[in-house]
């Protein structure tokens, strides 16, 4: 239901919350599912940064849906039509929703959950499946997030300090009950990021998690104190480097992995035991992971605050 009322909506601000109620239902769909990692990663991207990043996309733009006159645009509908056709195909080969005879099912989930704990080492085999048996998906999803930063500050292009602009939280320079209760807040949100980050390897949590909510301090921060404030914690050029650091460790773990004479991040050689060189390359790269998210989150933030629509 919450779906069809965002397809029926023009109103772009009403469309963004609805959008944060849906990730909210869906992530409590997915603790009724026991997939307690995926909501953890739902509720704090989907609800939580990607609503307050869509709204600073709305600040620059507008907060309405502008008309369109589908007769104009034959083409694109046709494309999208004959793209939904192809996709509905696919889905005949896809067999029937809980069928327990599905090969992921018989085979590699079973795999999972019973050599993982002899081979891997750690309790939470949502980790263990990303950070170490697909590793190379998960490099591969940390690269889409640096590249959609660049690409973000690329277009947006860089704030150039003096300039006068959209400052946000200038107007919340009177409101002592929001300044008292961020700074009360903030250290509680930072550390629960690092033990997110730290504890991915026992229960729910990791990289991605750690990284957003360690974001969502500095953003808030922002939002309650001014982009200058902020910027002054955190300036852009550490950010910048923080961003690229991150996917080059995580990376850098796969080719040391080849320097020592394993395949590209394969952490059994990291160390004489197996399992010791596992639990040091998954701390490698879950932390390359939370450099690289918490970095990005905040150079998006960065990006969106300073824009001035000087950039055609």
């Amino acid at each position: 239901m919450t779906g069809l009322a965002i397809a029926g909506l023009n109103k772009l601000f009403s469309a963004v919350m609805l959008f944060g109620i849906y990730s909210l239902l869906s992530a409590a769909l997915f603790v009724a599912l026991d997939a307690v990692d995926v909501a953890f990663t739902e509720a704090a991207v989907g609800a939580g940064i990607s609503t307050i990043l869509m709204l600073g996309a709305l600040a620059l733009t507008t907060s309405r849906q502008r008309q369109i006159s589908w007769h104009r645009h034959g083409s694109a509908i046709a494309a999208v039509s004959v793209t939904g056709a192809v996709l509905l195909y696919g889905t005949a080969d896809m067999p029937m929703f809980g069928d327990p005879l599905v090969p992921a099912l018989t085979y590699v989930v079973p795999r999972y959950l019973e050599q993982s704990g002899s081979e891997i080492g750690i309790p939470n085999i949502v980790t263990s499946v990303l950070a170490s048996y697909r590793g190379y998906d998960t490099l591969g999803e940390v690269t889409v997030i640096f590249t959609a930063a660049v690409a973000v500050a690329g277009r947006l292009g860089r704030y150039r300090a003096g300039e006068d602009g959209p400052v946000p939280g200038a107007g919340m320079a009177h409101h002592l009950i929001l300044r008292v209760v961020t700074k009360l807040l903030l250290p509680m949100i930072l550390l629960f990021a690092l033990y997110v980050q730290f504890h991915g390897d026992y229960g729910p949590g990791g990289g991605f998690q750690a990284g957003v909510i360690f974001a969502a301090g500095f953003i808030l921060y922002g939002l309650v104190f001014g982009l200058e404030s902020v910027r002054k914690v955190v300036p852009p050029s550490v950010i910048r480097i923080l961003c690229a650091s991150g996917l080059l460790l995580y990376a850098g773990v796969g080719v040391v992995s080849l320097l020592l004479g394993g395949s590209f991040l394969d952490y059994d050689v990291l160390a004489e035991d197996p399992v010791s060189g596992q639990h040091l390359g998954i701390f490698l790269v879950e932390l390359g992971v939370g450099i690289t998210v918490a970095a990005a989150m905040i150079s998006l933030f960065y990006a969106y605050a300073a824009y001035k629509g000087d950039t055609a």
